[in-house]
């Protein structure tokens, strides 16, 4: 059982289907919640290769320390070929603008998104910032700056 909740406070979108509900867990081990489209003016169709916002009809207030974070949903993505265009999309504690999804036809197929059609997953995740400054050198590594493919054979 996960004993750390955060508490994400959410309006709906002037105009949004309340009827389709808040984001919702499918299952009790889930660690994502699906976002649904919110196209109560009728489906969107997602043009071969294209790429399209969806609504989710939703506004957020997250706490300080942490973000939304926006993930692909598995299942649409296999059987569909649709995923995201930023993967993993990032809602930041202080956005409080309309909650969007840029969705992504890898296929040579339309594909049409449907009113109240789950989309995505929502995750929240702690935030960790840095703090940069500027040094003469960057201390030695066994890796050094080998970069692309230079860890292993496979």
């Amino acid at each position: 059982m996960n004993d750390t909740i955060v508490p994400i406070s959410i309006t709906w979108a002037e105009g949004a289907d309340q009827n389709l509900g808040l984001p919702a867990y499918e299952t009790e081990g889930a660690a994502g919640a699906d976002l649904r489209a919110n196209l109560p003016n009728g489906p969107v169709l997602l043009a071969p290769f294209g790429r399209v916002l969806v609504s989710t009809g939703l506004h957020m207030e997250i706490p300080q320390g942490f973000e939304v974070q926006i993930r692909p949903r598995s299942g649409l993505a296999l059987k569909n070929g649709v995923t995201l265009a930023n993967s993993p999309g990032t809602i930041d504690s202080d956005y409080r603008g309309i909650v969007g999804v840029i969705l992504l036809n890898t296929t040579d197929t339309a594909f049409e998104v449907t009113h109240g059609m789950r989309i995505a997953q929502m995750v929240a995740a702690p935030v960790v910032q840095a703090r940069f400054s500027v040094i003469a050198s960057l201390s030695g590594s066994a890796r050094g700056t080998g970069g692309f493919g230079s860890t292993g054979s496979n």
